[in-house]
């Protein structure tokens, strides 16, 4: 079996590094971001990646830097793995590491590539309405997400499915797709194909205000953004001055047409208006310093009105 290095931080990246353990691969060493201020008491906390090798007594680094670091170069080269893994690591891999093993850096990311090349693949395939998604593991080259492809797996998203449902099921077949990469770059039978960057799209890094509802969008353009932006930064909005965070909805078919930005109650559905006469079915929302609260519960408290708009003007 191969000796590798592993190189990851977030919960996604953990079912390949167990699957390459069970398979009998020998992994060196696993490489995972430094411990992070986490939680109300802000205590430094370990990733994911970094709890999960401890569990499988792996030995563990945490280097501030790679780039120009020659303590942590010198550590790699002795180790010689023929290969590091590279799942949500978090660092831009520099040259050096690039260019250590014989069968280089192989990542599994979280999109059919060249699609959603970048930091959030999971959330941006769903906010973007796309049915199937899934992985691929490729070699890394200097290019973000652009190296060349080795292995692709696909997954179909689901109408229920959030960004939180649907990853860890992509976690766990880029886990198998990882093993039987591995594999076939062992024994000669994978061919490497080059993207065509003509068909890239990119997933950037999620900010707070793509959580921000636009009632410019229609009701399934906003509901795609919420299943894809789950956990965080969710959906949200402003009602009564107070931040409204929606937290579970589907489209409402056949509804009289309702204003974009203003509720409507309808058998006993709580309804929120969007552009081209759609609408979203309420069905669990928050209102700032309350808890989650039934789409029926919020009509009951609050008794929105139909003239009231919901939205930054508020």
């Amino acid at each position: 079996m191969m000796d590798l290095v592993f190189c990851g931080t977030p919960l996604f990246a953990v079912p390949t590094l167990e699957k390459l353990v069970a398979a009998g691969f020998r992994v060196k060493l696993v490489i995972t971001q430094p411990d992070r201020p986490s939680g109300r008491g802000m205590e430094p906390a370990a990733s994911a990646v970094k709890r999960a090798a401890l569990a499988l007594e792996l030995p563990v680094t945490q280097p501030e830097k790679i780039k120009n670091n020659d303590e942590f170069h010198q550590q790699l080269a002795q180790l010689a793995p023929e290969a590091i893994i590279v799942v949500g690591y978090g660092r831009i891999i520099p040259q050096w590491m690039i260019d250590l093993p014989a069968l280089g850096n192989i990542n599994l990311h979280g999109s059919l590539l060249p699609k959603y090349r970048g930091a959030a693949p999971i959330q941006w395939a769903i906010a973007n309405g796309e049915k199937i998604t899934g992985v691929t593991t490729m070699r890394i080259d200097a290019g973000l997400d652009t190296g060349d492809i080795l292995q692709q797996c696909e997954e179909r998203i689901k109408p229920e499915d959030t960004a939180a449902t649907l990853a860890p099921r992509l976690a766990q077949s880029g886990a198998e797709l990882m093993i039987s990469t591995l594999a076939g770059l062992k024994s000669g039978s994978i061919t490497p194909i080059p993207q065509d960057n003509s068909r890239s799209t990119l997933a950037p890094i999620l900010k707070r205000e793509d959580g921000w509802i636009d009632f410019s969008r229609t009701a399934t353009d906003a509901w795609n953004r919420l299943r894809g932006f789950q956990p965080w930064p969710g959906a949200f909005t402003k009602f009564r001055g107070k931040m409204l965070h929606i937290h579970a909805a589907v489209p409402a078919p056949e509804v009289a047409v309702i204003a974009p930005g203003h509720f409507s109650v309808e058998n006993d559905r709580l309804l929120l208006g969007f552009a081209h006469g759609s609408a979203l079915d309420v069905q669990e929302l928050q209102v700032e310093g309350k808890k989650r609260m039934s789409g029926r519960d919020f009509v009951n408290g609050y008794r929105p009105k139909s003239e009231e708009e919901v939205g930054a003007g508020n």
